[in-house]
């Protein structure tokens, strides 16, 4: 067995000899520190690449679903306005057109408002898509959001009669 003042001998020298180390370099263990920034740093970036990346793609389904609802929406014609030969003739039917647009957003899972105006269907859709880093710090979701507006025409016209 060692007695103690050996032991706290030892400490000594060994901690004599680590600080007349550390007072020769004054870098030596800063990379630690760089280190460290670094990778917050980086961790930081991925979230902005991966959960700005999540952002993007609920915005562009909330775009491409409240388009396809609109069209839905627009395409559900009053059946006596199909039998009309003008082409400012065609109106929609209201309950028939929430209905379909409603249809669509609940096929893609995507929330909305419909709102029929005369022959016009609007379509406000959000979309959400969960986060992978910021998911560290409390935020679970992004999303995005997306307004469409269609309306019928007659014909292979294109553009509003």
């Amino acid at each position: 067995m060692t007695p103690r003042p050996v032991l706290r001998s030892r400490l000594r020298t060994v901690l004599t000899d680590r600080w007349t180390r550390v007072r020769r370099d004054p870098d030596a263990g800063s990379i630690t520190a760089y280190l460290l920034i670094m990778t917050v740093a980086l961790v930081v970036l991925a979230g902005l690449v991966l959960d700005g990346g999540a952002a993007l793609a609920a915005h562009g389904r909330a775009a491409d679903t409240a388009q396809q609802a609109a069209r839905a929406g627009a395409d559900a014609l009053d059946d006596q306005s199909l039998r009309t030969t003008t082409p400012g003739g065609l109106t929609t039917n209201p309950a028939a057109a929430r209905a379909a647009a409603a249809r669509v957003l609940a096929a893609a899972d995507v929330i909305g408002d419909i709102t029929v105006t005369g022959t016009t269907v609007t379509v406000t859709a959000r979309a959400t898509k969960p986060t992978a880093i910021l998911a560290i710090v409390g935020i679970t979701q992004v999303g995005g959001t997306a307004t469409a507006t269609a309306m019928p025409l007659h014909g292979t016209t294109t553009g509003a009669p």
